[in-house]
């Protein structure tokens, strides 16, 4: 296989002297309308990668900002197909690698190879699937590696150093590293021990190393130097959005 996308996308940023951005934004939030327009300022105002979330009715790993905004977005009639059909139209607009982060269920029931057939041609780079332990997720890496795309590890701070190699065997693009033992969501503080964590992962892993899940200002990355290669948000974009902001005011913040 070719380097993957994600991972080059993320080598760039470092070379110019900065963490990778990682915004996510669910599917058609805050409307179908807008989304694509965020999506586009998301991009022109420096985003590396950016997840794009496909909405599901029982979202385990969501906080409250995350799962209210994915349940809207279902009730404005966002779904898998529409997302794939509107992004294939827009292939090629966009800089930034694109990922998905949704739940087995919806991509099971689409098909796994449709999928992946669907999504390459949509423009997608990868995947992050919160809910397929690396045990059963076969089925899934099988159909995406067809097609050159990258299923994304999660793992985090109960994750033993035994799990972790396993994961690092067949890592593809980055390892998003989850910064809290819960669901996501904006913290003012992350947990102490996420440094030794992160030290085993960068020690294990040789693809790059992007942290999420908590994260609502680039100081709180300070503290991890360069264990930490990327940085996810998604529950502070959300918000800011909520509010009526843009994309593209809240992305001058990251790039200060």
């Amino acid at each position: 296989m070719s380097q993957s996308i994600l991972t080059t996308r993320i080598m760039e940023a470092l070379a110019a002297g900065r963490k990778a951005l990682m915004p996510f934004l669910p599917g058609g939030f805050p409307d179908k309308e807008r989304f694509f327009d965020e999506l586009a300022a998301l991009d022109a105002g420096g985003a590396d990668i950016i997840e794009i979330g496909v909405p599901f009715s029982d979202p385990v790993a969501d906080g409250p900002v995350v799962e209210q905004a994915s349940l809207d977005c279902l009730l404005n009639g966002t779904c898998l197909s529409w997302l794939l059909y509107e992004l294939e139209k827009r292939k090629g607009q966009y800089r930034a690698g694109i990922v998905l982060m949704g739940y087995y269920n919806p991509f099971l029931q689409y098909g796994l190879e449709q999928l992946a057939e669907d999504a390459a041609n949509a423009g997608v780079s990868g995947f992050v699937v919160p809910d397929v332990p690396l045990e059963e997720s076969g089925p899934l890496r099988a159909a995406l590696d067809k097609h050159n795309l990258d299923l994304i590890p999660l793992v985090g701070l109960n994750t033993s150093e035994e799990r972790l190699a396993a994961y690092a065997k067949d890592a593809r693009g980055f390892v998003y590293f989850v910064s809290v033992l819960g669901t996501t969501g904006m913290r003012d503080s992350l947990p102490t021990e996420i440094k030794e964590r992160l030290t085993a992962v960068r020690r294990l892993f040789h693809v790059p190393v992007a942290l999420g899940f908590g994260i609502k200002s680039p100081e709180q990355l300070l503290a991890f130097g360069d264990l930490v290669d990327g940085v996810v948000f998604g529950s502070a974009l959300i918000a800011h959005i909520k509010a009526g902001g843009t994309s593209a005011e809240f992305m001058l913040r990251w790039r200060s």
